[in-house]
């Protein structure tokens, strides 16, 4: 078995985490734009970090595919298309209501009630931290119901797709200079999963997530059109 690179075990593993963290936040919510290009050097200048730091942070950005790795050149930071829109609600619509179904009698309605008012603070703030707000509290309220459905394959599997999904919401609504909203899609849930009743449970969530795919797809297209980014994979899928 080959040694270690001695550069990616010289520090604590926990500045690496600190940046990769730092680093994927920005990701998501498109503060690094999608396709755009960046070198290690400069990644280290704007975050404060070290090198080992910052390639621990770039590798398993890379390996989770929100990085890709461009030799002598940087880095490219994964690009957004209708596609990608497409694909994370997919499966959101397929396994979001199955894990509302699985958690009836099991959810704790008190914990998603303050999750679900979590969702409707208003923050003084710009509108891009806004949304990360949001999309935090929004994140939370269904990985409760994701939780509580007790498969923790399925926890997994959604909580990569909410994070995918801030990616999608945060360049649509950031770029259109307007912030998402959920109606009352949450409640309903909720009262859903008071009287016990398991299908319209699982129908609120699918009508929830196809409610929100159009919303978003929308404001994705209009980014995308606007900025140019992935506008030929754009365009390929629409022909």
């Amino acid at each position: 078995m080959p040694d270690a690179d001695p550069s990616l075990t010289a520090i604590p593993s926990s500045q690496g985490d600190a940046a990769y963290r730092r680093i994927r936040r920005d990701i998501l919510s498109c503060r690094l734009l999608p396709g755009s290009r960046h070198t290690e050097p400069e990644l280290m200048d704007v975050y404060g970090i070290g090198k080992s730091s910052c390639r621990i942070a770039l590798t398993r950005l890379c390996h989770e595919h929100l990085l890709a790795s461009l030799p002598r050149k940087g880095y490219q930071v994964a690009p957004v298309t209708v596609k990608d829109v497409e694909e994370v609600f997919a499966l959101r619509a397929q396994l979001e209501p199955l894990a509302a179904r699985l958690a009836v009698e099991r959810v704790d309605i008190e914990r998603l009630r303050v999750l679900e008012a979590a969702c409707r603070v208003m923050h003084p703030a710009p509108l891009p931290e806004q949304i990360d707000v949001f999309m935090d509290a929004n994140k939370a309220f269904h990985l409760e119901i994701a939780r509580a459905a007790g498969n923790e394959r399925l926890l997994r599997t959604l909580s990569g797709l909410m994070d995918e999904m801030t990616r999608l919401v945060a360049l649509g609504f950031n770029v259109q200079g307007t912030k998402p909203e959920i109606k009352h899609d949450h409640n309903a849930m909720i009262k859903a999963f008071e009287e016990r009743d398991g299908k319209r449970a699982e129908l609120i969530a699918r009508r929830h997530i196809e409610t929100f795919q159009a919303m978003t797809l929308e404001k994705v297209y209009a980014s995308l059109s606007e900025s140019g980014v992935s506008l030929p994979l754009l365009m390929a899928r629409l022909s």
